[in-house]
């Protein structure tokens, strides 16, 4: 089977891939290559699959690396189409791999709790927000039948390095700086090379934003989700303030992890901005009569209708609606109607 590489020169030492995400509407992660002079650093890895894997090898090939030869991973945040060969990479390399530690919690979460508690946590966090209960059902049905399909991410490598937001990372030869940018997971940063473009474009250096700023798409936010904790914790608010941070950054190019690069990142965080406006203030219209999270996601715009969304998706979009009503409750533009239960909101 011929291997076909892509593989872009983005100049002054910094090279992207196009590693492929298995099923996934998003095609591909860009996996960056800095070079270092203690070695090529990867800023993310890809997807665990073994297509996936022969793309990166045949990647690093065609820059005349070797696996073998890899001297760090930089993690932008932990979801597995970052994250996932960060393990097999170490494997190959002895490399090390470095993490926020806020998203080093949820690997280590991850890695220690029984499948079971995560579907008796989803099971009534959905119940609660007013899911149907045929959608509860195969939760609670797998949850006693003791079987559980293998889901990303269980087995994630965990890191062996903390990245300090605001510093620089100890790469010899290269000035990256690791930018907090939390919204999408709450240890997400991105990576900011505090060096001339090649090009010589106007603005501040180059950023890695992973997730957090891309140029077609609007990121996931959803609510961080841990079991234990009962802290009202406010993604959406985080992720716009982070925005807000990157534009001013106002770097002269941007290479996020999915898409393709881009220059303008103030323009796009003021679109970013702004859709987030307009989808709140949607969002508070329609909590004139009270309603739950759930029908709340189901009246809300995706890019299909919701009978078209699959039964995972679902999840996902009733996570994203209630980030949302987070942050209208935190703005003091709705509440939670007292009593009600399944809980339901109304706007302020």
């Amino acid at each position: 089977m011929t291997q076909v590489t892509q593989v872009t020169d983005h100049g002054g030492g910094v090279h992207g891939i196009k590693v492929p995400i298995p099923d996934n509407p998003l095609g591909h992660t860009l996996v960056h290559v800095l070079d270092t002079d203690a070695g090529p650093v990867l800023i993310d890895t890809g997807w665990d699959d073994p297509a996936s894997w022969d793309t990166l090898v045949a990647g690093l090939d065609a820059l005349g690396i070797a696996v073998a030869d890899v001297h760090g991973v930089v993690i932008t945040h932990h979801h597995p189409d970052h994250h996932g060969l960060s393990g097999q990479v170490r494997e190959a390399s002895g490399a090390w791999i470095a993490m926020h530690a806020a998203d080093t919690e949820v690997v280590q979460r991850t890695r220690s709790a029984e499948p079971a508690v995560w579907l008796d946590y989803l099971a009534v966090k959905l119940a609660a927000a007013g899911a149907p209960e045929e959608h509860v059902a195969p939760l609670r049905a797998a949850r006693e039948s003791g079987r559980m399909r293998t889901l990303p991410g269980l087995r994630a490598a965990l890191p062996d390095r903390e990245i300090p937001p605001g510093e620089l990372l100890p790469l010899p030869g290269r000035r990256l700086r690791a930018i907090w940018t939390p919204g999408h997971t709450p240890g997400h940063v991105c990576l900011h090379l505090e060096e001339r473009h090649p090009a010589n474009l106007p603005g501040n250096g180059r950023l890695f934003s992973g997730d957090h700023l891309l140029p077609g798409i609007s990121p996931h936010i959803g609510l961080y989700e841990d079991p234990e904790d009962t802290r009202a914790t406010d993604p959406l608010g985080d992720y716009l303030d982070s925005l807000e941070r990157i534009g001013r950054l106002a770097p002269a190019e941007v290479l996020p992890a999915h898409q393709h690069a881009f220059t303008d990142a103030p323009a796009r965080v003021r679109e970013l901005l702004a859709h987030h406006e307009e989808r709140l203030r949607g969002l508070w219209e329609l909590l004139a009569e009270p309603v739950t999270p759930w029908a709340l996601a189901e009246r809300m715009e995706w890019n299909r209708p919701w009978a078209e969304i699959p039964y995972g998706s679902r999840n996902i979009a009733v996570s994203e609606a209630e980030a949302h009503l987070r942050r209208l409750v935190k703005l003091g533009r709705a509440e939670a109607v007292p009593g009600s239960d399944p809980v339901t909101y109304r706007a302020v």
